[in-house]
């Protein structure tokens, strides 16, 4: 399984006795990230077996408590563990000034590096990459800087069609650049194969954008397009749009517009207000408009091969 995403909070500002402030975890391809951490992830995370160990990179969307409170008690627990490898955290720079005064105040020094990646909430820009995974940040619409964050699979090499190969004499040097796409051309020129002839598809990259809080904007729609997976916040059912642009977010009707104008495949609703205890009525507003829409229900895994 090449993508893993489970839910470990699915609640807005006030956590319920049934659920817990945003966060997930995400397993794509070989890394092992976080996103978001409301007050309980690390209780979320032992609960649903999710070592802290393996973490190696932390997205935070903004400074909000709900988003960003369970924190530090996950550092000095990874410390506390005996963590020595280097953590990438990826966020606002006023995050870092606040993990800064945790430090300094509480005289708790960790044993392992935060290798700080500051965010740009005005544009979009690539904040990780290596030869599998590319992470870009985008622009939401809050009352605080705030970005969401695409996880996209780097283009998959080709499957080599070694029979094919052996046809056509394709010297086993050249393999690699077959396997990238490159057509095959003799030295003298007198031999062109196209690459389809060589090698078989691999699939379609996947990808994965996650919204945090912010109001329907077309510039996140535009930022999310074509999407495998969406995780948009759905704060209120749409009777409470008022109240919804009062506070930046989104209605669970806005979230399906965003997926059905983006043409997502696949839509997660989550941030959900403390005033509804049942949640089955955001999902129908929301299928409404977008049908391949589901609850971000805390413990659920959502998986792709790819």
């Amino acid at each position: 399984m090449i993508f893993e995403l489970v839910i470990l909070g699915n609640s807005s500002a006030t956590p319920t006795l049934h659920r817990f402030p945003s966060a997930q975890y995400l397993k794509m391809l070989d890394h092992h990230m976080l996103i978001d951490c409301g007050e309980g992830t690390q209780i979320q995370m032992q609960r649903y077996k999710i070592k802290k160990s393996k973490i190696k990179h932390i997205f935070i969307s903004h400074i909000h408590a709900d988003h960003m409170l369970g924190l530090p008690g996950l550092l000095f627990s990874m410390s506390l563990m005996q963590r020595t490898e280097p953590l990438h955290i990826y966020g606002p720079e006023t995050l870092f000034e606040i993990l800064d005064l945790f430090t300094k105040n509480t005289e708790s020094e960790l044993r392992f590096e935060i290798i700080k990646h500051i965010t740009n909430p005005d544009v979009t820009e690539v904040i990780f990459e290596d030869s599998t995974l590319k992470v870009s940040s985008f622009p939401l619409y809050h009352r605080i800087p705030t970005t969401g964050f695409l996880f996209q699979e780097q283009s998959k090499l080709h499957k080599l069609n070694t029979e094919a190969c052996e046809k056509h004499n394709i010297p086993f040097t050249l393999y690699t650049d077959i396997k990238r796409g490159k057509d095959f051309i003799s030295a003298d020129g007198s031999v062109h194969v196209k690459n389809k002839e060589l090698t078989f598809s691999s699939g379609t990259p996947i990808s994965y954008a996650y919204c945090s809080d912010t109001m329907y904007h077309k510039n996140v729609i535009e930022a999310v397009s074509g999407v495998d997976l969406l995780y948009h916040e759905a704060t209120f059912m749409h009777d409470k749009l008022a109240r919804a642009e009062e506070t930046k977010h989104s209605t669970a009707r806005q979230a399906g517009m965003v997926a059905q104008q983006a043409n997502v495949k696949k839509l997660i609703i989550g941030h959900f207000s403390s005033r509804y205890d049942v949640l089955d009525e955001l999902l129908a507003e929301t299928r409404a408009v977008f049908e391949n829409s589901f609850i971000a229900n805390e413990g659920e895994h959502f998986l792709m091969n790819g």
